[in-house]
């Protein structure tokens, strides 16, 4: 059963990954909007040392700024960069911290600051974040992924599936009172995916299904279920969704639908749907466009740990 899961959630990934859109956001996100002193890349002739130095040198700098104006945006965003050049995810607290407080409107820090939190072993903190932006935009996906995530690291799984139900239960009621506040195809995407990493593949189908009436031409939902009915064994009926959704994907995205779907078909040639090598989430490009994919560069990377 484990191997099961594993084997389901991998290529759940591939597929969120590359075209689900629910991924995090990319650092950059958290960095547009404000001004960057030109100093800030180090010279592409440096050698990597010197690259070290400089970076370090010019964090100090930022640093000295903000001994003097704490405020200072410019500088904490700045730092902020550095920080992440340098892989220093706990020095990137302090002025992801001190950017969310002054920007609450613009999650996207607070969602930096909650990888960061995760990945330095406090997925407490980090699970507070993301409460607390849910508590305000309960349909802010990557706050939404990010929890979720959380809860079926920790095996949480039916508090997961709750709180992308009540999530759905809202989402009229949201969209009437600040429309597309909730895309309620995300939502159902990501529930489908909890369901099918549970091996729920009835109850992932029906949410893909209800997805699919919804969504008029998104490919998303198509091509989830034909996932899950190839991960089921029921390839024949996968078979012509994957045609479908490549055919309604955007252009770039028509070839590694294709390999997906032909990957899938040559392992079970081979072995049983439910016994099949693990994908490799790495084996897809991230695409980078809005509402479609996320890059999943981030500031933290990967972690397991949950509230």
């Amino acid at each position: 059963m484990k191997r099961n899961r594993i084997l389901v959630s991998s290529v759940l990934i591939v597929a969120s990954l590359a075209f689900l859109g629910l991924m995090f956001l990319p650092v950059v996100g958290a960095l547009q909007g404000g001004s960057r002193v030109s100093s800030a890349a180090p010279s592409p002739m440096a050698s990597p040392a010197g690259q070290d130095e400089e970076m370090a040198a010019q964090a100090r700098g930022y640093e000295l700024v903000l001994e003097r104006e704490p405020d200072n945006q410019t500088a904490l965003r700045g730092l902020l960069e550095i920080r992440i050049r340098q892989g220093n995810v706990e020095g990137a607290i302090v002025p992801l911290t001190r950017l969310s407080e002054l920007n609450p409107e613009q999650t996207d820090f607070q969602v930096l600051l909650a990888q960061a939190q995760q990945q330095l072993g406090d997925p407490e903190a980090a699970a507070r974040v993301y409460r607390d932006i849910l508590s305000r935009q309960p349909g802010e996906m990557n706050a939404l992924q990010g929890l979720v995530g959380l809860m079926m690291s920790e095996e949480r799984h039916e508090a997961a599936i709750a709180l992308l139900q009540d999530t759905l239960r809202i989402a009229d009621e949201q969209n009437q009172a600040q429309p597309g506040s909730v895309n309620q195809t995300s939502v159902e995407l990501l529930l489908g995916q909890v369901y099918a990493e549970e091996l729920r593949f009835d109850e992932a189908i029906a949410i893909y299904d209800q997805a699919i009436a919804t969504a008029g031409q998104d490919f998303r939902p198509i091509l989830g279920k034909a996932i899950v009915l190839q991960a089921a064994g029921r390839e024949d009926e996968a078979s012509p969704l994957f045609e479908m959704a490549s055919a309604l994907a955007p252009a770039q995205y028509q070839d590694q639908i294709s390999q997906l779907a032909d990957r899938e078909s040559a392992d079970a040639e081979t072995t049983s749907p439910l016994e099949a090598p693990d994908a490799n989430p790495s084996a897809l490009p991230d695409p980078t466009e809005e509402g479609e994919a996320s890059s999943p560069s981030r500031v933290t990377g990967n972690s397991n740990s949950a509230e």
